[in-house]
């Protein structure tokens, strides 16, 4: 597969140009990453259907990145790991260690990184 062909789902997708979110969203799309936005509040970014569960998934994600605070996201770690993604990216201001490790026992990689910049230094 080719790497441009990996699901990615954002976890607190905004359409406020302002946000690292949004920023990332059309990030990903301009590298050609099929994208997934999540929030409960949004019915599309830029055209893009955004789903407002993770439970509304029925496909296959490489990798889910957070954009919410862990407060906000642990309430759905159980969701996460029903996905089985290879991993999970935790921007800046998403990590949490309790979290993490449970990620780690259901076999899911964790990275503590900015999706932004991994995607401009080809590391994404």
């Amino acid at each position: 597969m080719n790497e441009n062909q990996k699901t990615v789902v954002i976890l607190g997708a905004s359409k406020k140009a302002d946000r690292y979110a949004y920023k990332a969203f059309n990030l990903l799309q301009e590298k050609g990453y099929p994208t997934i936005p999540i929030n409960p509040a949004l019915d599309e970014i830029n055209g893009v259907k955004v789903k407002h569960s993770l439970k509304e998934i029925d496909i296959s994600v490489d990798t889910v990145t957070i954009y919410m605070r862990p407060e906000r996201w642990e309430t759905q770690i159980e969701e996460i790991i029903g996905l089985k993604p290879q991993r999970v990216v935790l921007n800046p201001g998403t990590e949490s260690e309790e979290l993490e490790q449970k990620l780690k026992d259901a076999g899911i990689k964790t990275i503590q990184a900015c999706t932004l910049v991994l995607l401009r230094t080809g590391q994404f």
